[in-house]
């Protein structure tokens, strides 16, 4: 028996009435009604009511014990008076009545926030004092949840003959998307490591070494800006691959993996699964992640405007949005152009509604024509008591402005579907894209296998090759990325050739690969479903750093820790690095 505790404060009830017990846990709250004083024991598991009548130690409580503190209590379990019974919790029909304490840690009498008001308080104030803020029961059950989770994936790999094997945190720089975290050698003067992105090289390895299923909880790091639904600097992902398989091998595995989980953690409905292309998903929702709970959907209706003489849609493609406009007043028209206008930077928002007896208004109703009005009743079967909504530019920015006008229209009008979670995949990417000084590089990631192969490197046009890879998407969250990886060297020479790599860059940069498939690489695939993101869903929780034990700010800062922070002179003379323009800590 622990000389801490005979019972966790959660195990009491009515049959432990008159027993000696043992307990630690932290002072939660006090109640100091002179003749009694009531104290509310918490720990882990739950919460336990203290009942102090004796004079001596009530005098001794209010000498030495704050909130907060951590205590260990001897005492006897009493039934509770009738009155006073709490139905809310599973100790609510007993207390124990204190014989003697002892103080383990006392508390600061003032405290920078009270533990069960944690989140009303500024984040940054919670993020410094991470450790209290983590007391407070809501946001502790929310690891203990994100705990449950980790181990049903385990269990589910495991079921499914995946092996765990771990991969190293030090390790080269690779073009994956993002900018690296770079770590200086002290042994190798002017040389580094970076910490990984993602395993992905060492994945594909274990595969070539004859591994057949591969699984991790894989730490990934990259050096990028921070947003609500991603976490700045590091985050954990569900990272596995398998050999011998294709494409669809893979997407059944993430449906089986994450379709049991969310099933398992949830009440909601889980659907969908279905496969949609890029194209497909760009031309109908205007971006890669759709939110299929919105059951709107865009059109393309150039061909009604075509002999139109309205110049703004002249040469463009134009994007429509039908809606029902029943119930809506002018006032909802002219907000959704304000937005347009400040939220999107467009240079407005035409729309057109057909009310009652089908008579026409709208910012551009005299410009649809009795023919554009048949064209648009054809195309998106427009009738009365709706409204549509135009979006003009060139086809990729029409198709991302229109997907953005879709979600704020979803949420305005309460069109999502709820307590639901609807899945897809999105299959069919671009293998390169141009980047903003237009020069070609890979939308996705760099070691896909191209759809066609060699034949398509050498025959298609760069920004017509798609690759094998595809997310998995999650009312409106990318939750996993996936890919069939090349395990050909031509083909991974031609690919990265088209990137602007040399061969000599791919030796070098990717020297272990490169060698490796000259041995008979198998065919593999994986993906990755990222664990922060899958149960911040799951707790329908819209910031990603109430689902992780100890975030980062939203500036990428660890306030608990002071990291990043400036380091001695002494500390970069052993890594042999020098800084000119920034004044460092004197040691």
């Amino acid at each position: 028996m622990s000389k801490y505790r005979t019972h966790k404060c959660s195990q009491l009830g009515i049959d432990d009435i008159s027993k000696n017990v043992v307990l630690s846990g932290f002072v939660r709250t006090i109640r100091d009604l002179g003749a009694l004083v009531f104290v509310d024991l918490k720990d882990h598991y739950g919460v336990v009511q203290l009942v102090i009548k004796e004079e001596g130690l009530q005098i001794n409580f209010r000498e030495n014990v704050n909130t907060e503190s951590t205590i260990l209590v001897n005492g006897v379990v009493i039934k509770r008076d009738e009155e006073n019974i709490n139905e809310n919790i599973s100790t609510g029909k007993i207390e124990v009545e204190v014989k003697s304490f002892k103080v383990l840690s006392k508390c600061e009498s003032v405290l920078p926030f009270q533990v069960e008001d944690s989140k009303k308080v500024r984040e940054d104030l919670r993020l410094e004092y991470r450790f209290l803020d983590l007391r407070n029961d809501e946001i502790h059950e929310k690891i203990v949840f994100r705990s449950k989770v980790l181990k049903a994936l385990r269990d589910k790999m495991d079921e499914l003959d995946f092996v765990e094997i771990q991969t190293p945190i030090l390790a080269n720089s690779s073009p994956e998307g993002a900018r690296d975290f770079l770590v200086p050698s002290r042994i190798h003067p002017g040389e580094f490591y970076a910490l990984p992105q993602a395993p992905q090289q060492f994945k594909q390895l274990l595969m070539i070494s004859g591994f057949d299923k591969y699984y991790q909880i894989a730490p990934c790091f990259r050096d990028e800006d921070p947003r609500a639904d991603r976490s700045p600097g590091e985050f954990y992902q569900l990272d596995f691959e398998m050999s011998f398989v294709d494409e669809e091998d893979v997407q059944a595995v993430l449906k089986e993996v994450v379709g049991s989980t969310f099933e398992k953690f949830t009440t909601k409905r889980v659907e969908g699964f279905e496969r949609i292309t890029y194209k497909e998903a760009m031309e109908k929702y205007g971006i890669d992640k759709p939110d299929l709970r919105n059951p709107l959907v865009i059109n393309d209706v150039t061909k009604a405007f075509e002999n139109s003489d309205f110049k703004v849609f002249k040469n463009k493609t134009i994007k429509a949005i039908k809606i029902d406009c029943k119930d809506l007043t002018r006032k909802f028209f002219d907000d959704m152009v304000k937005f347009a206008v400040s939220d999107l930077e467009l240079g407005g928002l035409a729309w057109v509604k057909l009310d009652e007896d089908e008579n026409i208004s709208g910012t551009i109703s005299k410009f649809v024509d009795e023919k554009v009005l048949e064209k648009l009743k054809e195309i998106v079967d427009f009738s009365k008591n709706e409204a549509i909504f135009f979006i003009a530019d060139e086809y990729m920015r029409a198709c991302e402005d229109a997907g953005k006008i879709r979600i704020e229209l979803g949420n305005r009008l309460d069109l999502l579907e709820k307590d639901v979670y609807k899945f897809c995949f999105i299959v069919d990417f671009p293998m390169y894209e141009l980047n903003d000084e237009g020069k070609l590089e890979f939308n996705h990631n760099p070691f896909s296998m191209p759809v066609g192969g060699m034949e398509s490197l050498l025959t298609k046009s760069p920004l017509d090759i798609v690759a094998h890879q595809f997310d998995l998407v999650c009312n409106g969250y990318e939750l996993a990325s996936g890919a069939v990886r090349n395990h050909d060297i031509d083909i991974m020479v031609k690919a990265f050739e088209i990137a602007g790599y040399s061969k000599e860059d791919v030796k070098v940069r990717f020297g272990s690969l490169f060698n490796a498939f000259r041995y008979g690489a198998p065919p593999h695939a994986g993906a990755a479903p990222g664990i922060d993101r899958m149960v911040m869903l799951l707790l329908d929780e819209q910031n990603i750093r109430e689902v992780i034990a100890f975030p980062k700010n939203s500036k990428a800062r660890d306030l608990l820790m002071n990291a990043p922070a400036k380091v001695f002179d002494e500390q970069l003379k052993d890594v042999h690095i020098k800084l000119d323009s920034i004044k460092v800590s004197e040691k």
